[in-house]
């Protein structure tokens, strides 16, 4: 393939899908800052009325910036992929179920050297891409980077922030995180995040798998200081915060511990292909800081009737998603299934503007727990 100047900063692939079109709007907001390096824009996608659809929509109440290019281009068109690629430094791609769709721009970034972004949450996806093409991605010094949106960026901010706030003598053992959605509407979740869980619990077995066929990685609880933390009950209350919660089995905790792995075999961080020496200290410098932590992600409501509904909509998933029968009941039915909380429409616009999320991050030093420890216990002693 005859390689073509670079035209574009970035070019979202998928701009114009229930997400896609999210993202487009929140990139509007840094192209051409005066501190931001987006400086040109390409949206890419199937059907470039849907793509001029998506940038009219994301840029009101005014008109479209000049300079937007729309592109055209198909996941099952390798070719097409590929003159992408070779057009940016940088896709984002918003094209899930990533199980499904993501590979074949995996692969095209890949072999022509782009960077690559993606807001995927599917921990199958993500361990497939780095056993199949990460040594060929450092041959061509291509980024491949997962879980840039909801899932997972809180989380490892979180992660990250906390376990830098602690010095000696105090010690981090673990991060709990604790989520709650809330909104002055109706909280309604998009069609493809219930996609992805369904088929995240259809290829469970695939996954592990893959990770049982793969060399072990450094395993982050060896140099997490102080005991393990108990495993504790299924339900809890979280009274500080006001809130009844239950684990969450999002990406997050997969994600986290990835990250950790990667630093206790990398203490300083990953160096960059072509990074300076101001970036390399700084690199150093932060790295050095993040101290690794047992971490988990709990779902939280202020009622007990509220997890009931959880669990509900878990059971339905746990136990249907696991026949093709049941998917197809899941997939076809998602309103049922989900009790309102999903539907093939997606949330409306309204319903959208109205809904946010909290994370609390509450830390364990294990400092301070062994001494509340041998307090107590001179306490029974006496």
């Amino acid at each position: 393939m005859a390689e073509s100047p670079v035209s574009f900063d970035m070019i979202i692939l998928g701009a114009s899908g229930f997400t896609g079109k999210y993202v487009v709007r929140e990139a509007l907001k840094f192209l051409n800052a005066p501190s931001s390096p987006l400086k040109s824009l390409a949206l890419a996608g199937r059907s470039p009325a849907k793509l001029t659809g998506a940038l009219e929509w994301a840029a009101r109440p005014g008109p479209p910036p000049p300079g937007i290019a729309i592109l055209t281009a198909e996941v099952t068109d390798p070719e097409s992929l590929r003159r992408l690629c070779s057009q940016t430094k940088l896709i984002l791609d918003c094209v899930g179920p990533f199980r499904l769709y993501g590979e074949p721009v995996v692969a095209a970034c890949v072999e022509t050297g782009c960077d690559y972004l993606d807001i995927c949450g599917e921990p199958e996806f993500m361990e497939q891409m780095e056993a199949k093409y990460h040594e060929k991605a450092v041959q061509t010094s291509s980024l491949v980077i997962s879980a840039c949106g909801f899932d997972s960026v809180p989380a490892e901010l979180g992660l990250m922030f906390n376990s830098r706030q602690w010095g000696e003598p105090a010690v981090v053992n673990r991060v709990e995180a604790y989520l709650s959605l809330e909104s002055d509407k109706k909280i309604v979740g998009n069609f493809g995040t219930f996609e992805s869980a369904v088929l995240g619990v259809a290829n469970v077995d695939k996954l592990q798998e893959l990770r049982r066929s793969r060399p072990r990685r450094a395993r982050p609880v060896l140099q997490i200081p102080g005991p393990p933390p108990p495993k504790g009950p299924t339900i809890e209350h979280q009274q500080k915060i006001g809130l009844w919660a239950v684990k969450l089995p999002s990406a997050d905790s997969v994600v986290v511990r990835r990250t950790l792995s990667i630093l206790i075999e990398n203490p300083q961080g990953l160096p960059g292909a072509k990074e300076s020496s101001e970036h390399r200290n700084r690199r150093k410098d932060f790295w050095s800081t993040v101290k690794p932590a047992h971490f988990g992600v709990k779902i939280g409501v202020k009622s007990l009737l509220g997890i009931l509904r959880i669990s509900t909509v878990g059971i339905f998933i746990g136990i249907l998603g696991r026949t093709a029968f049941g998917r197809w009941l899941l997939l076809k039915f998602p309103s049922v299934f989900s009790l309102g909380w999903f539907r093939k429409a997606g949330p409306s616009e309204d319903e959208v503007s109205s809904a946010s999320f909290k994370m609390w991050f509450m830390v364990k030093d294990t400092a301070i727990e062994t001494l509340l420890q041998r307090v107590t216990e001179n306490l029974t002693r006496r």
